[in-house]
């Protein structure tokens, strides 16, 4: 009988930009790879490579009883059918319903955690009903991956996991797809911002920071990347972009361009980040990152050596960080930018993430 992989996904880019490398290699050691993923064009992408593709509606923000319900029946049908040897699942919904499924089933799942979001940061139903909801589901699982020492205890101190656990350095980085490339040397300094633009995620600091800077340094730029997640924004981004403030192109799929065009990547996140891959692929490209002092962003940044690190919330830190990095020289920027590579290179290869789960499998089959 062949040895099979069962994947759970919330969203076709989540395993594209973070576990194609993974896929890959599973598939290249004779596995069979199903993958459970709401329907997407791009999951071509992964039936050329080789795997299987089961269309798997997933509602990743809702709290709907019986939608969720229906999803657990769902992954306990696929499961039945698929009879993996092992099951790996990301995202909160994937690792939840997927472990109760599995539970049921008694296949062996491996829950990889990659960030909390919002879910955790104030006390809520939502959040008392979250934490349920872990105590009976990956609690019983094969194994649960973290990405950083600040959910890992979390988790622990609000027994939602057991001893079934290990710190994996996040989804780790493609050191071959992101190269170093040269800082720009133009007398424009760019900042960029990569993610989802929400309050969650600092949009309001970046925004007032960069209002701040740019009175006081005219030949910045101050770039923002991404999806208008919460409605609110849109009228206050294009208020901004409109006065020069900040410059607003959309969601863009070529993250590596945009890093390349930008001396330096801000990501003022309030928590819930995992390991912030947009600080990892900026890192690895030779790019100063500033970020708040947040679980996960703190172990890609040693302050003051690959980058800054702020107080979160608090704009006017960013603003005295941003013209710390200003007021340096170019040699020391690009300097600060090869440390931050450097330690990437050491603690987060992906190569590391990939065979922390191929030694898993190793144990199972």
């Amino acid at each position: 009988m062949s040895k099979r992989v069962l994947i759970l996904t919330n969203h076709f880019i989540t395993i594209y930009n973070f576990r194609k490398e993974l896929i890959a290699d599973l598939i290249n050691s004779g596995y069979e790879v199903f993958i459970s993923t709401p329907e997407a064009e791009e999951n071509k992408f992964f039936n050329d490579l080789g795997c299987k593709i089961i269309k798997t509606p997933v509602d990743r923000r809702g709290i709907n009883p019986l939608k969720d319900i229906k999803l657990i029946l769902h992954y306990i049908k696929i499961m039945l059918s698929v009879k993996p040897n092992i099951i790996f699942s990301y995202t909160i919904k994937p690792n939840i319903y997927g472990s109760i499924a599995s539970n049921i089933t008694k296949n062996k799942q491996i829950c990889n955690i990659t960030g909390t979001g919002a879910t955790f940061m104030k006390k809520s139903t939502v959040s008392t009903i979250a934490k349920w909801l872990y105590r009976i589901s990956i609690k019983k699982s094969y194994k649960v991956f973290f990405q950083n020492n600040g959910d890992l205890n979390f988790f622990v101190k609000n027994k939602m996991v057991k001893s079934n656990y290990s710190l994996l350095p996040g989804s780790g980085v493609n050191l071959d797809q992101y190269n170093v490339c040269e800082l720009p040397s133009t007398k424009e300094t760019n900042f960029i911002f990569i993610g989802r633009i929400m309050g969650i995620k600092g949009i309001d600091q970046y925004i007032e920071s960069a209002k701040v800077i740019k009175e006081k340094y005219s030949n910045t730029n101050f770039y923002i990347a991404g999806f208008i997640e919460e409605e609110k924004y849109e009228k206050i981004i294009n208020k901004f972009d409109k006065n020069g403030i900040v410059k607003y192109i959309g969601f863009q799929k070529d993250i590596k361009s945009l890093i390349e065009r930008c001396s330096c990547t801000i990501l003022p996140s309030h928590g819930g980040e995992g390991v912030p891959n947009v600080l990892l692929e900026s890192a690895a490209m030779g790019r100063t990152c500033i970020a708040s002092n947040i679980s996960g962003s703190v172990d890609v940044i040693e302050d003051g050596k690959t980058g800054f690190v702020f107080k979160v919330g608090e704009e006017k830190d960013l603003i005295k960080k941003i013209e710390t990095f200003l007021s340096m020289s170019f040699e020391n920027q690009v300097k600060m930018g090869l440390a931050g590579r450097e330690k990437v290179e050491k603690e987060f290869d992906r190569k590391i993430i990939i065979n922390s789960y191929l030694d898993e499998l190793d144990k199972v089959i």
